[in-house]
């Protein structure tokens, strides 16, 4: 079959179209037959050798790798232990994450059947590729975590704030994978939502249902936004102790990148800071999917690249300012 592989760290010139070995199921697993793969922060970071994380942190990694974590494709075998799909079935999900052995570029996938869930029939396989990872982000934060693993950058097991018709909810860096489900999440709870991106999506995210739009090109949320009870800041980072200010004493604080908080700074204010790490979850994925079908929910799609052409996905991916995701074509 052919995968993209790498086989040494560095930049999008090192994702390779190779031939490699179809993998062989073991207990628990099906063979998926890959017809679309979506791109995510951690394909990239995979690629980079992790140097997005501490030194003392990162893992030991071992070439060559195929990335991805995210799928669309067709059940072609099915593990005897395995109950609840047969060949033929159209599944998606995020495979074997948090970790590095997904392994979705590819034309065949080994998956394990509890990271799997049947694909909505509202949606295809570019759609439903694009989705695991960003909506299980933003499902984990505000709906169920469905775990009681602790984060690893904070130690404490994250408590979904119960969103109901009465709050309000800014997310920042709203356009992007995690940010325009957030946006929708929040939107089919019932809260008032502000969206927070670039002019150019205004738009779209406004037809997603946010009910605020700021430009934050001509407008920091900080100067015309305060009494939110819930911030969604998909950028993170150094810069997002700046959207402390606009919550009310009470209010919570969700970064979804790595950010560093005054824990006397947030008690004076009274917030608390919260985040996760997204793992695999199949059930969830099959209770999204209702929501896909429903037509609360839907993906948007920034571009698609077929396989071979990886590189030029991660490096469209690099420019930023993607207005939902990028998906890998394997099947046409």
């Amino acid at each position: 079959m052919k995968a993209i592989q790498f086989h040494a760290a560095g930049g999008p010139e090192v994702l390779q179209y190779d031939e490699v070995p179809v993998p062989e199921i073991g207990p628990g697993e099906m063979l998926v037959r890959v017809h679309a793969a979506g791109i995510n922060p951690p394909d990239w970071y995979l690629r980079e050798g992790m140097k997005v994380m501490p030194a003392e942190m990162r893992p030991a990694l071992e070439f060559p790798q195929i990335p991805g974590t995210d799928m669309s494709g067709v059940v072609q075998a099915v593990a005897p232990d395995v109950l609840g799909f047969a060949v033929g079935d159209e599944v998606f999900g995020m495979l074997r994450f948090p970790g590095f052995d997904g392994r979705t570029y590819a034309e065949y996938v080994a998956a394990p059947a509890s990271d799997l869930a049947h694909k909505p029939a509202g949606i295809d396989h570019v759609q439903a590729a694009g989705a695991p990872m960003a909506v299980l982000t933003a499902w984990q934060y505000l709906v169920d975590l469905g775990h009681d693993v602790p984060s690893p950058f904070t130690g404490q097991v994250h408590q979904p704030v119960p969103i109901t018709p009465d709050m309000t909810v800014l997310v920042n860096g709203a356009a992007g994978g995690v940010g325009h489900f957030a946006v929708q999440l929040a939107k089919w709870k019932g809260a008032r939502v502000i969206a927070v991106a670039s002019g150019r999506h205004e738009q779209f995210l406004r037809e997603l249902g946010a009910d605020e739009f700021i430009d934050y090109t001509r407008t920091q949320a900080a100067d015309v936004v305060s009494g939110v009870d819930l911030v969604i800041d998909t950028v993170g980072g150094p810069d997002s102790a700046r959207f402390l200010t606009v919550l009310k004493r009470g209010g919570t604080m969700l970064p979804v990148f790595f950010a560093q908080f005054d824990p006397e700074e947030t008690a004076s204010l009274g917030i608390t800071v919260s985040n996760i790490q997204v793992r695999s979850n199949g059930p969830q994925l099959a209770e999204i999917g209702r929501l896909f079908d429903k037509g609360k929910l839907q993906v948007g799609v920034d571009s698609i690249y077929p396989l071979p052409e990886a590189g030029s996905a991660h490096t469209r991916a690099a420019r930023g300012h993607i207005q939902g995701k990028i998906v890998l074509t394997v099947v046409s």
